[in-house]
């Protein structure tokens, strides 16, 4: 019998070795069953105290409460009462030296019988330090966010007024009653009414992205004819200036009317054929082909400039990112339209892709159901809400 119990000791300290905390077994009339080195460690307690089987568990209390920081007002670690009458099973533990330790009590019982509780001791100091850190860095973040916002809207308003002046004086200028102007005179107003035109619409991409990082854009839905929308952002790209020789083919299937905001779907047609149109060379041409398929619409933009590197073609809607082929040639751009595009495509129920071939041209696929979105997608939300991120590409 005594071989027996012999190896049952043996066992039950070979398990409580094992375990990853410090371990303390304890039995119904409070006295020390096991221990194991990790909680021997974890509060000094070699030479210190009678760890061995039987031992009662009263003198090892204020040798552990020796080490709780001097304000800790939560519950004891060992506070002396009987595991099964415990009310905290699970405490966090601050220590005079700076650790943490989650403690954690597990009474045993069999058929009824109280048999004793085994004690955890867990050193949690790295989590917690994790956690106050991450704490920190989002504050952080989200301060950086909010300055990010106001300087954008400020910056965006302050910027308006000026660029309102240059318009209305370019377009003083060119009436006759102020005199005749020379070619070379009107091609320079023309020049200086183009570019504050373009600064204008970068001006209201960045009061958009703002909107939508703070609540996400305000949507109106109603029927949408889709060829009608394609005819108009066809016509507003050309009012814009189209590059010189880019031919634009439009290629509409009859279908219904699909679900959605006219005003933003035609926001984001209109960023993708300027898009095309920035990237694509004189003599070049920009397809742009749209037809009803199960349930939803697809609309293709499509043309025959640089393309995109195959390895950006997720990343370019996201983070102010551009496609390395982009960043060079003197290709302009703020890289706001493909995110904008993005956040509204996916807030009405769609999907937004790149693809084409890289030096062969761009293709961009908008798919967007016919009958409107469902709950709004995770992924627009956190876009809208919390920071669209923005980036642009080559088309």
């Amino acid at each position: 019998m005594s071989d027996m119990a012999s190896e049952d000791r043996e066992r039950l300290g070979a398990v409580l070795e094992a375990l990853p905390p410090g371990a303390l077994l304890q039995s119904p009339d409070d006295r020390v069953l096991a221990v194991n080195q990790k909680f021997v460690r974890m509060f000094d307690l070699a030479g210190r105290a009678d760890l061995s089987p039987g031992a009662p568990l009263g003198p090892l209390l204020p040798l552990v409460r020796a080490f709780f920081t001097a304000d800790h007002t939560g519950p004891r670690a060992l506070d002396g009462l009987p595991a099964h009458r415990r009310i905290h099973r699970v405490a966090e533990i601050p220590l005079d030296d700076g650790r943490v330790i989650r403690r954690e009590v597990e009474p045993l019982r069999h058929e009824g019988a109280y048999l004793g509780a085994l004690w955890l001791f867990d050193d949690i100091s790295e989590r917690k330090r994790r956690e106050r850190d991450l704490e920190r860095d989002n504050l952080a973040l989200t301060e950086l966010a909010r300055q990010r916002n106001a300087f954008t809207a400020a910056a965006s308003h302050e910027l308006r007024t000026p660029l309102s002046s240059i318009s209305s004086f370019c377009e003083l200028l060119t009436d006759p009653a102020f005199g005749e102007l020379t070619e070379d005179q009107r091609s320079f107003l023309d020049a200086i009414g183009r570019n504050a035109e373009r600064m204008q619409r970068v001006i209201s991409d960045l009061l958009l992205t703002t909107r939508m990082r703070a609540a996400g854009p305000q949507l109106e839905f109603g029927p949408v004819e889709v060829d009608r929308m394609l005819e108009d952002a066809v016509l507003d790209r050309i009012g814009t200036g189209a590059g010189p020789g880019v031919f634009t083919v439009v290629d509409c299937a009859p279908g219904p009317a699909l679900r959605g905001d006219r005003h933003r779907l035609r926001h984001v047609l209109v960023n993708l054929l300027e898009n095309a149109a920035k990237f694509t060379p004189p003599d070049g041409r920009i397809t742009v082909t749209a037809a009803p398929r199960d349930d939803h619409w697809e609309i293709e933009v499509a043309d025959t400039g640089i393309g995109i590197p195959e390895q950006y073609r997720e990343e370019i809607f996201t983070g102010f990112v551009r496609a390395p082929n982009a960043q060079h040639g003197g290709y302009p751009g703020t890289g706001l339209g493909l995110a904008i595009s993005r956040t509204i495509v996916q807030l009405h129920g769609g999907t937004i892709t790149a693809g084409g071939r890289e030096g062969e041209g761009a293709a961009f696929l908008i798919r967007l159901p016919v009958a409107g979105p469902g709950p709004a997608p995770a992924a627009a939300r956190g876009a809208a809400a919390g920071g669209a991120a923005t980036g642009e590409a080559p088309a």
